[in-house]
């Protein structure tokens, strides 16, 4: 019923359950006449083998129709509603019912049933007598705390080809619920994902997708971004370096002058779906060392003596 193998674990079991009650629960399936069996099949597999007493007993081909007259199983006879039947699968506390309204008689008195008895009419206080001039009125009573909500947030790690198709991903949260989402197709390297009103308190849960290599590639959509650090002599004369692609490393030639924020392109060297294929960017960044010897320091005193010339001229 549920799709495992033999001797499966509790996390296995867990996430093939989910998947399985959300897919017959009646509820989500009003249309489906054979939804409610396979709803009270399911279950009943998950009550069994997430008991290990139950578990045992079925193991050792015991019927379980003892224990689930017993009371072991909650939903014996029955299926919930499906958000009582959330609450109870993850241990929120029930939702309260709605009180129903009270009967009145014709001149508007509350005639409530639980409060007409003996005991209930002398436990209700006396009046208080008028206060003097010199009394003390009590402040009110401070009114309830206000909830806050408070947005989460959560990194999921993707490979290339799960951004370009798109992934199924489980997450799981404070409140031991779990949600199920689709990152969309052509995904990239720091998308913001927002999942309305699940967080606690009714906040928003957004998920940050990152989508890259251990190279140091980043994935946006069809194309390809790396960010490639050279020193300033490399940027100002040229040079040809060694850049990693998702088909290996080749070589580029940086042009002379080129500047921190330069994008240099490799053509055809993303991703590819269908008949289109993206390219890879290069984004040149000049780093200064650290650590300069006294020759190098004594060049770049003298490029600024230079430059200042040049400015003065």
């Amino acid at each position: 019923m549920l799709g495992l193998e033999p001797g499966a674990d509790a996390v296995s079991l867990k996430r093939a359950f989910r998947q399985q009650a959300r897919r017959w629960h009646p509820d989500l399936n009003g249309n489906d006449p054979h939804a409610e069996e396979q709803f009270k099949a399911v279950n009943e597999a998950y009550a069994v083998l997430s008991d290990p007493q139950r578990r045992q007993q079925w193991e050792q081909a015991i019927d379980p129709a003892d224990a689930a007259a017993a009371g072991l199983d909650p939903f014996a006879r029955g299926f919930p509603d499906f958000d009582d039947y959330l609450d109870t699968l993850f241990g929120r506390p029930r939702r309260r019912q709605r009180n129903p309204m009270p009967w009145r008689d014709a001149d508007g008195t509350d005639l409530d049933a639980d409060s007409g008895s003996e005991a209930d009419l002398d436990a209700q206080p006396e009046p208080e007598p008028p206060r003097g001039r010199g009394d003390v009125t009590p402040s009110p009573s401070p009114p309830p705390p206000v909830s806050l909500t408070a947005d989460l947030e959560s990194v999921v790690e993707l490979t290339p080809d799960q951004a370009l198709h798109g992934e199924r991903v489980e997450l799981d949260l404070p409140d031991g619920s779990c949600v199920e989402v689709w990152t969309p197709a052509l995904a990239g390297d720091g998308w913001r994902l927002r999942l309305a009103g699940v967080a606690p308190g009714g906040g928003d849960h957004f998920l940050q997708l990152r989508v890259r290599t251990s190279e140091g590639l980043r994935i946006d959509g069809l194309r390809v971004l790396y960010r490639l650090e050279i020193p300033p002599a490399d940027g100002a004369l040229g040079c040809m370096v060694v850049v990693p692609t998702l088909e290996g490393p080749v070589q580029l030639r940086v042009p002379p002058g080129s500047s921190s924020g330069r994008l240099l392109r490799l053509r055809g060297r993303g991703l590819s779906r269908g008949q289109e294929r993206g390219d890879q960017l290069v984004e040149i960044r000049l780093v200064v060392p650290q650590d300069l010897t006294e020759a190098e320091l004594a060049l770049y005193r003298r490029l600024q003596e230079l430059a200042t010339q040049w400015d003065g001229g």
